[in-house]
């Protein structure tokens, strides 16, 4: 890439620049790419120099019990609590948008706070909120509670796409005799469907990535994959941890590039839409 600068002093600021943000970059990702050969070592232990290749620890993974079991209560988790979160947040966010009443700011600083509270701040207090009921160690309390944790990340996006929605499709709608659900459903939907499921999207990975209130709130039967990798840290050290970590990693990054799809679909259809 050239330089958009012709004095000398311009040049080196910008050069310097890019070579910092990129020094920045590598020390952000180093320590997850370095996971990444110990999931292949034939060793059993996470060191370097690597042993040789191996696939054992995917087959571990695969084969074990315990992981499986983990990985199918983040199977069970995640999408229950997304669904929820999707539906709430996207309610949410048309009625903070379109609605003009007093404490509005207010409310909606309580809808996002989940996403500033500590997390261990919200472990304990849903604890001491679903023992009492005998719902400490179930499902029900931990959907629930990660639902909560991704409404946030459902009303900004929505929220963001609603900015720049057009209001006279869903006034036109009305006026050809649809109804408020077939105008919502036939029209605000499909057009702000990509701030949806982008917000969803992250609602998934928050629940399927959470540990500390899934530490308060699951028993034995209903640890999810990043508990089972927590407990697997603290009291057996095993490769197998870097190809559950691996596989969280190609997770991620499918993600990321869905979402970037959805952006750049998004951002087509703002411009689509006539004013």
């Amino acid at each position: 890439m050239l330089s958009p600068y012709k004095s000398p002093v311009e040049r080196a600021w910008f050069w310097t620049h890019r070579g910092l943000c990129a020094l920045v970059l590598l020390f952000l990702i180093l320590p997850v790419l370095v996971i990444i050969p110990l999931s292949f070592n034939s060793g059993s232990f996470l060191v370097y120099p690597l042993q040789g290749f191996s696939l054992r620890w995917y087959e571990d993974f695969f084969t074990s019990a315990e992981w499986m079991r983990s990985l199918k209560n983040s199977l069970i988790v995640a999408p229950a609590a997304t669904v929820l979160a999707m539906v709430f947040g996207t309610l949410a966010s048309i009625g903070l948008t379109r609605g003009e009443f007093r404490g509005k700011a207010l409310v909606m600083s309580l809808l996002i706070s989940p996403m500033v509270a500590p997390v261990v701040i919200v472990g304990v207090a849903s604890y001491l909120f679903f023992a009492p009921m005998g719902l400490g160690n179930s499902y029900t309390s931990l959907i629930l509670v990660h639902a909560v944790l991704g409404v946030p990340f459902v009303i900004i996006t929505v929220s963001a796409t609603l900015q720049g929605f057009n209001y006279n499709l869903v006034r036109a709608a009305a006026s050809m005799g649809a109804s408020p659900l077939t105008a919502f459903r036939r029209v605000t939907l499909p057009l702000i469907a990509p701030g949806v499921i982008s917000g969803a999207l992250f609602a998934f990975a928050t629940s399927f990535d959470e540990v500390v209130v899934t530490l308060f709130l699951a028993g034995p039967e209903q640890a999810t994959l990043p508990r089972q990798m927590f407990s697997g840290i603290r009291e057996n050290l095993s490769p197998t941890i870097a190809a559950a970590a691996t596989l969280l990693i190609a997770f991620s990054i499918i993600m990321l590039l869905t979402l970037e799809w959805l952006r750049g679909r998004s951002e087509k259809m703002r411009t689509a839409v006539p004013e």
